[in-house]
Formats: structure tokens, sequence, C-alpha cells
């Protein structure tokens, strides 16, 4: 039998590519969010369910009904919004992960077999105290800067850290239990959908506009660095780790980049492609505090240690081989000069 995935937050960013990806890799698919899935992608599933993650009553059906293998927790309210309503934030990104938490062990009790756990997390994780710091700091390894300044990187630095907890129990115990693998995400650049609400987003807000013809206005400044990933590479990513044999594994949480351009870099690469793009800097003072806490770059050598991080895009090749081509399909209107 096919072993079974569930995947929250199944319609967002990420899920329009992991879906299709998993299915492929051999997993039969219960997907829940609080949107339907395109007719497409839902047709991949075995179940796909219109939910929140918050609904414990409707999460706890769907482990009995279809008892997951793998679960893939993409659901999470992101920074900016996050900052908005921290309140809300602390129920989606913490209350709903430690329920998920509960149940995979259950599950594992009662099948003999640990669950493994893919929690997206992100650079958000850490805290630099200002812009001079970070700058100092370089690429910073996944034990260094663990001072989250936003709720966004304290809800995922706790998910980690407790995660982290029950897959030291699970292997010290030598019983079935919580098989938690992390990633800390840089900011992720699709050319499949819209930007959601993140403080990184201003990358692929940039690029869709101008594939659009439209104007921009970055709400950092031009000398804003922070790394970078297309979205295929963080699938890849994902489909790598968790396929990982448990004792390759030196940590729970792993750091992963790319490219780790300024917002200037950005613009003028995509103005290779897109000579007239309108792009302007006028920064938001909360969000480029935000952004200027996280860290110009990342050390990701555990990840190419362990399990092969080996991402295809730098900046150039993901407008070139990626973005541009399939923004230009997707907005037809607009022709590359």
């Amino acid at each position: 039998m096919k072993p079974t995935a569930l995947v929250t937050g199944a319609s967002g960013e990420m899920g329009h590519l992991l879906l299709p990806a998993l299915a492929k890799a051999g997993y039969a698919l219960v997907a829940v969010d609080l949107q339907p899935l395109p007719p497409e992608i839902a047709a991949l599933c075995d179940s796909a369910e219109i939910g929140s993650v918050v609904d414990a009553p409707l999460v706890g059906r769907l482990f009995r009904e279809r008892p997951p293998d793998a679960v893939f927790h993409l659901a999470a309210l992101l920074s900016s919004k996050a900052e908005r309503d921290p309140d809300l934030a602390q129920e989606v990104n913490v209350t709903a992960t430690l329920n998920l938490f509960r149940l995979c062990r259950e599950r594992a009790r009662e099948s003999g077999r640990s669950v493994r756990f893919l929690f997206p997390s992100s650079i958000a994780v850490y805290g630099l105290p200002d812009a001079a710091s970070k700058e100092r700091a370089g690429a910073v390894r996944e034990d260094e800067w663990n001072r989250p300044a936003g709720i966004y990187g304290c809800n995922k630095l706790y998910g980690e850290m407790i995660g982290s907890y029950f897959a030291a129990r699970t292997v010290k115990d030598r019983t079935p239990g919580l098989d938690f693998r992390a990633i800390r995400f840089p900011g992720l650049i699709s050319a499949e959908t819209l930007p959601s609400g993140g403080t990184s987003d201003y990358a692929p807000e940039m690029i869709h506009a101008a594939a659009q013809g439209k104007p921009y206005a970055c709400f950092v400044g031009a000398g804003t660095r922070m790394p970078f990933m297309t979205m295929p590479d963080a699938i890849e990513a994902i489909l790598r780790l968790v396929a990982a044999e448990s004792e390759r594994l030196t940590t729970r949480v792993y750091n992963i980049g790319a490219f780790s351009p300024t917002a200037a870099e950005i613009r003028d690469a995509v103005r290779v492609h897109f000579s007239d793009a309108a792009i302007t800097f006028e920064p938001v003072a909360w969000r480029q505090a935000i952004v200027d806490s996280w860290p110009a770059d990342v050390d990701d050598a555990r990840a190419r240690a362990d399990w092969g991080h080996a991402p295809r895009h730098r900046l150039a090749e993901a407008l070139s081989d990626y973005l541009v081509p399939a923004l230009l399909r997707r907005y037809r209107d607009r022709v590359a000069p």
C-alpha cells in the first residue's frame, strides 16, 4: 500500500508544487486548507478537506479516517500577518502544531511505526539586533542568533524546539514516536502562485509586478540583503530531507540557502529581462526592521553533507530558467523586451 501523507495548508504557495511532487513520489494524499485546492491538484488527492488546521475535531477525524505515515505541516500565519494579529498567530502556528505532534505520537504508538513530520521553519527564527550586526555576522549557522524579533519567528522557533525534543525522546526511548525534521527556509520565490503576506515577499512581488508591466514600490531599502530560493528548489529540499534515513541526520533543524542578493541586485537582475520595469524603494519601517533582524546569508553545510541539499538556481538562473518563462506564460499580455 502507498504511504499516506497529510498536508496542511495545502492550497498555499508551497502546496501547489509539493502535492504533485508527493504524488509522483508515491504518496496517497490527504490535504486540508481553508481554501479549496485547484481542481487539477485536488484530483491528485484521496481526500481534500476545506477547513482550518486549528479545528482540532477536524484534524483528529482525518487522523482516524486516513492515519498518516508522514505529515507535511505547511499551514502557518506568515510574518507580516502574524505581526498584525499575534493572538491568531499563536493559535495557528503553535497550538495547531502541538496538536499535530500529539496526534502523530498517538499514531506512532498505535501503529508501531514513527511518523515523519516535515516542519517548514524560517530564517525568521534569527534575531540580529541591527543591520550592522547583520553585516558583520555573514552566513549564520543553525545554533547562532536564535533570538527572534517577530512573533512569527518566536512561533517557529518554539515549534522547532518542541519537535526536536520529541524526536530526541523517540531515539532515547527506542520506541515509535515523532520523527521530526525542520527546514529553515529563506525567502521563497514562486511563479505558480502570488505572494501571500511574508516579509520576504518583496522579491517575488517585484518580479511579478515587472512581468505584468506594473510599477512596484519595494518596502525595504535597496541595500537590504537576505537569502532566497526558488520554490522548485525548496520542494526538492523537502523531498530529500523527508527521505533521508534518521541515522544520517546530525540535527533536526537545517538551514538551506541558494542565493543572497540585495534588493537592488534583484531589481537589476529583473531589468535584464524587463528593461522598463518601474521599481522604486520606499522602505516601511516596521517591515524593514524585521528583515534587518534576519541574516544576510545562512550556512547550510549540514544540509549539504547530511542529505545532499543542492539548489539548481542562483539568481540569474532563477529568472532565466524558471521565473521569466513561467511568468510570461502567466501574464500573456506582457512581452519581454
